[in-house]
């Protein structure tokens, strides 16, 4: 995949965190082919991971786990960037 952009890290309540608290950062990851229109993903990376930078254009193998919650009657999907390896 290759980046398309990466947000600022901040922290977020986390129950399984022992502070209490968890780094977040967000990420668009796109699949490589042919040009711009390929698939992205806006991913979430947690705790040290989110304190990696990537750049725009880098190529990444990313392991990303996709899941879906409902709140308040909608449903939502997450997709979590568990692992990002930037290819040199």
């Amino acid at each position: 995949m290759k980046v398309v952009r990466q947000g600022e890290a901040f922290s977020v309540q986390s129950a399984k965190a022992e502070a209490g608290q968890i780094k977040k950062c967000n990420i668009v990851l796109r699949e490589l082919g042919g040009g711009k229109f390929e698939n992205e993903f806006v991913c979430a990376m947690l705790g040290n991971l989110a304190a990696c930078r990537f750049y725009e254009g880098d190529v990444v193998i990313a392991t990303l786990r996709f899941s879906t919650h409902e709140y308040q009657g909608q449903t939502f999907q997450e997709v979590l960037a568990t692992d990002i390896v930037k290819l040199k």
